[in-house]
């Protein structure tokens, strides 16, 4: 290929991040509904760079297998950023044009940036083009040298680097855009002499400068664009920042959020319009909830779940794998998993549906609940069990069998008044 608008991308992905201290590799931390390098991969991927080739480490890999359109490559020894950049150039194999790098820690990067990244570096003639951002304390970031122009002269990493440099405050955020020829001619002269003794990619941008090379640097409008994870409070941070996003996305698609800073709602979760999320309630996976739906205080939908219109998820009501349908009530306290409940159904307080046996080799069990049905408190489903259309089901029941369509099912003891038992008690 001889196209040198073509673009490919590198995110490197590899190391276990040991100031998570975690036996998760770093990458593969969950942040809202997807692992962080998901959210970098969500991305990249519509810039249609082609290969994408995500480098990971030997223990990480299987776990990466199921990405889509990616290729994967395995840095075998944790030797740099540069040599993780290596690792993939096989599967880049010959091709022109420019190459993207991005690391698999920075969850909180945008298509637009990269975008603009991207832009900047086609639209100049540049041959390596970074992306820094700027924070008062810098810390470990590595340091942006600019010349006597105001282009880029080179990046050093903070352990390498004088009192001078390391008080300068725009920093490097690990993305970059390299002509793929100069990348692989630096890559093949870059060596391990520093504080580290490891392949600084950095170092490439230091050699492309240095022999003639045109650097330009695109400046993040926000350094949060570009933060990258390290801990697990950066981790929060992170996940603080995508649920903002996530919720903002909603609302401005005719969602009522009441509270956002208390809603957590997952990447993959759809709502339609006019739904309303009360405060501190949290929707994971693989949810879809139809229009006019409310959801209440302290309520938690899980995956596989799907609530048509104007139906309620009330308070402390905990929902999961189940189909809810229009118009139907479960206003308070109780846990529907694996059920389908018709419409207009009113569920009462206080009812679960026990859909695990218990029993070695069994699996889970299905509650069905009809049409316009009427539970009672504390009523309890064991599965598998249907509740035919408009039957009714009296309050304490443990429905253990099939209650056909108009019925009444009751199923509980009997009350019994024993007269004057109190007094007889006191005189023991």
């Amino acid at each position: 290929m001889n196209d040198t608008h073509s673009l490919s991308a590198i995110l490197m992905a590899a190391g276990q991040g040991t100031r998570m201290r975690s036996a998760t590799p770093k990458h593969l931390h969950p942040l809202l509904g997807r692992r962080m390098v998901d959210w970098v991969l969500a991305a990249v991927e519509p810039l249609g760079p082609d290969p994408l080739v995500v480098v990971t480490s030997p223990d990480t890999a299987d776990a990466l297998r199921d990405l889509d359109s990616v290729t994967i490559a395995v840095q075998q020894e944790p030797r740099g950023t540069g040599d993780a950049v290596v690792s993939a150039r096989t599967a880049i194999g010959s091709r022109d044009g420019h190459v993207l790098v991005l690391s698999g820690d920075t969850p909180l990067v945008t298509e637009e940036l990269l975008r603009a990244l991207v832009d900047g570096h086609r639209s100049t003639g540049a041959t390596v083009t970074v992306l820094p951002f700027v924070l008062d304390e810098p810390g470990a970031y590595g340091r942006i040298v600019r010349d006597a122009s105001g282009e880029l002269a080179a990046i050093v990493e903070a352990p390498d680097a004088s009192p001078e440099e390391l008080a300068l405050t725009e920093v490097n955020s690990s993305l970059y855009v390299f002509s793929a020829e100069a990348l692989w001619d630096a890559l093949d002269r870059i060596d391990p002499h520093n504080a580290q003794g490891e392949l600084y990619l950095t170092d490439c941008v230091r050699h492309i400068v240095s022999g003639g090379g045109g650097g330009h640097v695109v400046v993040a409008p926000s350094p949060v664009l570009a933060l990258g994870v390290n801990t697990r409070v950066e981790l929060a941070q992170a996940a603080a920042v995508l649920r903002d996003r996530i919720n903002e996305q909603h609302m401005l698609a005719g969602v009522t959020i009441v509270d956002p800073n208390s809603t957590w709602i997952e990447a993959a979760v759809r709502l339609e319009a006019d739904v309303t999320v009360h405060p501190f309630t949290v929707i994971r996976g693989d949810v879809t909830v139809g229009q006019g739906v409310e959801i209440g205080p302290f309520a938690y939908v899980r995956p596989g779940t799907q609530v048509d219109r104007e139906a309620k998820i009330g308070t402390f009501v905990e929902v999961k794998n189940s189909w809810i349908g229009a118009r139907t009530k479960i206003p308070h306290l109780s846990y529907v998993g694996d059920a389908d409940i018709g419409e207009d159904t009113n569920v009462a307080a206080g009812n679960i549906t026990a859909n695990f046996p218990h029993e070695k080799g069994e699996g889970k069990q299905r509650t069905t609940i009809g049409r316009n049905v009427r539970t009672g408190v504390d009523n309890s489903f064991l599965a598998p069990v249907t509740i035919g259309d408009n039957a009714w089901v009296a309050a304490g029941s443990v429905i253990t069998e099939d209650v056909p369509p108009d019925a009444l099912a009751i199923a509980r003891a009997r009350q019994e008044n024993k007269e004057g038992y109190a007094g007889g008690k006191r005189h023991d």
